[in-house]
């Protein structure tokens, strides 16, 4: 399965966050601590999204991430206060394309699924039904991610809370597909929502700055492991959980 990471804080580089750390994302591309699922190498492509003044910029390949020549030297040269990224270690039988690699995005908001939709993709060809035929005909890749995308996306356009949007589609592909795994980030530069769903996922909180992670990328102690089927809301200051039926804890 795949790894990933948002960040919300102070202008950070993208290699202070992905590269530097000594588990950081581009380690657990190949050495991943917590690969709970399955899988072992994250070889299948990558993606980085920032936020700029202009809005989100996504950086993607198809290669895997160590083997990025120049992503050092952009990683050096690019900050930012908002950062998705992930690495992608692709279901058998999906496409190994840079248009199936995460961040998914659309306007203000950047998207990553780490996970598989079991018995994909008649188990959900009901929910995929109901969206707008245009959406299922402009998918970035015949993934499971980039449905899952499609669906959060459709749903944000008619409900202003996405935590409740996120919360709502986990609901449903788990009814639809029982032995699905659904960790799933979103943000919108500005604040952060990740479900735990069947995979690991870590948050570390401090002063200004907040991230959630598939797993630690150090060993700061401050790191705090998100129970299984709970939602992250953040912002840079705080975060709390909610459990999947609704209720919260801090």
């Amino acid at each position: 399965m795949c790894r990933h990471q948002v960040y919300l804080g102070p202008p950070a580089s993208l290699a202070a966050l992905l590269i530097d750390p000594p588990y950081g994302l581009h380690r657990q591309s190949w050495a991943p601590r917590d690969m709970r699922g399955g899988g072992t190498v994250n070889a299948d492509g990558f993606g980085i999204g920032w936020y700029t003044p202009d809005g989100p910029v996504r950086y993607r390949r198809a290669a895997p991430i160590w083997a990025d020549a120049g992503l050092a030297e952009l990683g050096r040269a690019t900050s930012a206060g908002a950062v998705l990224a992930a690495v992608r270690s692709a279901t058998p039988g999906m496409p190994v394309t840079e248009a199936a690699c995460a961040p998914f995005t659309d306007g203000r908001w950047l998207f990553s699924h780490n996970g598989v939709v079991s018995g994909w993709p008649g188990s959900v060809a009901g929910l995929a039904a109901t969206l707008p035929v245009t959406d299922l005909l402009t998918l970035e890749a015949p993934t499971d991610s980039a449905l899952l995308w499609a669906m959060v996306r459709h749903r944000l356009h008619r409900d202003a809370d996405p935590g409740a949007v996120l919360a709502g589609v986990v609901a449903d592909v788990l009814e639809a597909a029982p032995r699905s795994r659904l960790n799933l980030v979103l943000t919108d530069g500005e604040r952060a929502w990740a479900s735990a769903v069947g995979h690991s996922l870590s948050v570390l909180p401090g002063p200004g700055r907040l991230i959630v992670a598939s797993e630690p990328f150090d060993d700061d102690p401050a790191w705090a492991p998100v129970p299984d089927r709970r939602l992250v809301v953040a912002d840079r200051h705080a975060y709390t959980l909610e459990d999947l039926c609704g209720s919260t804890s801090s």
